[in-house]
C-alpha cells in the first residue's frame, strides 16, 4: 500500500488521528477527509479546525464537506445514524473516483469489530452477520482492524497525539453506545483476553463462511437453469436433494429481502404461481422451477401507449413496433404480422394484457382468453406478465410477438395491406 494514493476518513477522533500519524511514520501518500455533519454545533466546528490544523502539521491536502444530516434523514426516513453513514461514505466515493485515490482509508478497530458483531448478534443474522467488518471491501480499508481500542490509545499517550473527543460517544440512546460502555466492560470483567478470543472467534468463523461460499457455489451452479436480463431461473430439484434446503434457500436469496423463510421453502412443494414476496423482489414458483424476477418487472402493468395513424414506429418495453403499407404480403410470423389496413380505427394501443381480454387466434375457429392462450402456450410466469397487445377500439390486432387475430387478417376483400413488425 506504500505506492498507493489514499484518502483518510477523518474525525478528529483518537482513532483517525492516529492512522494518520501512522500512515506519515510508513510514507503512505495520503490526503485527509472530513465530514461536518452539523450535529453538535459548535463542537462540529471545533472538529473542522482541528482536522484542518492536523493536515497543516502533517503537511497533506485536506478536504471538508458540510452536510445538513438532519434534513437528509427526515427527506430519507432514516436515522441521523444512518444518514451520517450515507452521506459520509457516498461523498468518499465520489472523492476517490473524482481524484484518482486507490483506496479509502477508515480507522475502524477491534473493539469496533466487537460491537459490530454484538449488534447483528442481537438482530435476526446469519453467519456472513457474524464474521465482522471486512479488513477491505471494494477500496475502502480498515488498517487498524487487529488493534484494540486500549492499545490505539497507548500508542497515542506514547507519541503525544492530540485528538478530539466526540461528546455523542458518551450518550446511552446508541445501541453502540450501549454495548461500549454497559455491556463490553462486562464481557472484558469475565475474561480480560475478550478482544484476542474475539479476533480468534471472528478467524473461525470467517473459515466456516468459505466453507459455506464453497458448497453454496457448488449448489447454485446445479440449480441455476437460467440467467436472463430480467429474472433467473433456478431448478427446484436440486433444493430438494440438500439435507437442509431451508439454510441454503437463505443464503441464496438472502440478499433480495425475503424474511418469511418457511413461505419460500414451501415453494419447493407449491402449486405453479405461488410466490412470496418481498419489497423488492419476487420468488415464483411455476412447474419444476423458482423464478426470481425485481418487482419492477412484475405484476401486470396500466402502462399503455397510443399509435397514431401514419406514424412510422412507436417505442414499447419489448421492443419498436414499426408500420408500413405494403403491396402484397407473407405468412404472419410471431415477429411479423400482416393486417388489413381499412379494419384499423385509430388511434391503435399498445398495453400489456389483462385479465378478461379475449381475441380470434388466427387460422382458429372461435374466440380464446389470452390468459388460456398464455397457459396452453405454457409460458412461464414471467413471459406471461411481459406479454403486451395491440388493439383497435379495444379490439386485440396481435398479440404481440405470439399469435394475431382472425378478424384482422388480410383478404381476397383487402384493398390496404399493413405489415406490422416487432424488432428488439
Amino acid at each position: 500500500m506504500n505506492s498507493a494514493k489514499c484518502v483518510i476518513a477523518i474525525s478528529g477522533g483518537i482513532d483517525s488521528v492516529v492512522l494518520a500519524h501512522l500512515c506519515q511514520k510508513l510514507n503512505i501518500s495520503f490526503a485527509l477527509a472530513h465530514c461536518n455533519f452539523n450535529l453538535r454545533g459548535k463542537e462540529s466546528d471545533a472538529d473542522e479546525e482541528f482536522v484542518l490544523d492536523l493536515a497543516d502539521q502533517l503537511d497533506v491536502e485536506v478536504f471538508i464537506q458540510n452536510f445538513d444530516t438532519e434534513t437528509y434523514a427526515k427527506e430519507n426516513k432514516c436515522s441521523i445514524q444512518m444518514a451520517a453513514r450515507e452521506l459520509r461514505y457516498d461523498w468518499f466515493s465520489e472523492l476517490a473516483q473524482q481524484l484518482n485515490f486507490d483506496y479509502i482509508l477508515t480507522a475502524h478497530h477491534a473493539d469496533d469489530n466487537l460491537e459490530t458483531f454484538l449488534i447483528n448478534f442481537t438482530r435476526s443474522t446469519g453467519l456472513n452477520g457474524l464474521t465482522g467488518i471486512p479488513a477491505l471491501n471494494d477500496n475502502i480499508a480498515r488498517p487498524l482492524l487487529p488493534f484494540s481500542r486500549e492499545g490505539i490509545e497507548t500508542f497515542a499517550k506514547a507519541e503525544n497525539i492530540s485528538w478530539r473527543e466526540d461528546s455523542s460517544n458518551t450518550s446511552r440512546k446508541y445501541l453502540r453506545n450501549k454495548l461500549r460502555h454497559e455491556v463490553v466492560p462486562i464481557l472484558k470483567e469475565i475474561n480480560p483476553q475478550l478482544i484476542d478470543s474475539f479476533q480468534s472467534t471472528l478467524q473461525h468463523l470467517n473459515d466456516t463462511a468459505d466453507i459455506v461460499e464453497e458448497s453454496l457455489n457448488a449448489v447454485a451452479k446445479r440449480a441455476i437453469e437460467r440467467i436472463d436480463e430480467n429474472y433467473v431461473t433456478f431448478k427446484v430439484s436440486e433444493f430438494k436433494k440438500v439435507n437442509n434446503p431451508k439454510a441454503y434457500l437463505f443464503e441464496m436469496f438472502k440478499d433480495y429481502g425475503f424474511s418469511e423463510w418457511n413461505d419460500v421453502v414451501n415453494l419447493l412443494e407449491a402449486e405453479t404461481g405461488k410466490y412470496v414476496a418481498s419489497n423488492t423482489h419476487k420468488l415464483t414458483k411455476h412447474r419444476e422451477f423458482l423464478i426470481l424476477t425485481e418487482l419492477c418487472h412484475s405484476g401486470q402493468s396500466e402502462e399503455s401507449l397510443f399509435v397514431a395513424k401514419d406514424n412510422p414506429s412507436v417505442k414499447t418495453p419489448i421492443g419498436i413496433l414499426y408500420f408500413d403499407d405494403q403491396d402484397s404480403f407473407e405468412d404472419n410470423s410471431k415477429t411479423t404480422i400482416f393486417a388489413d389496413a381499412e379494419k384499423l380505427k385509430y388511434p391503435l394501443q399498445v398495453r400489456k394484457w389483462q385479465t378478461g381480454d379475449i381475441f380470434y387466434p388466427l387460422g382458429l375457429k372461435g374466440k380464446k382468453k389470452v390468459s388460456k392462450y398464455l397457459k396452453d402456450e405454457k409460458l412461464t410466469p414471467i413471459e406471461k406478465e411481459n406479454t403486451w397487445v395491440l388493439t383497435s377500439e379495444n379490439k386485440i390486432v396481435w398479440v404481440v410477438g405470439r399469435r394475431a387475430d382472425e378478424r384482422f387478417k388480410v383478404s381476397d376483400q383487402t384493398n390496404q395491406i399493413l405489415k406490422i413488425e416487432l424488432k428488439a
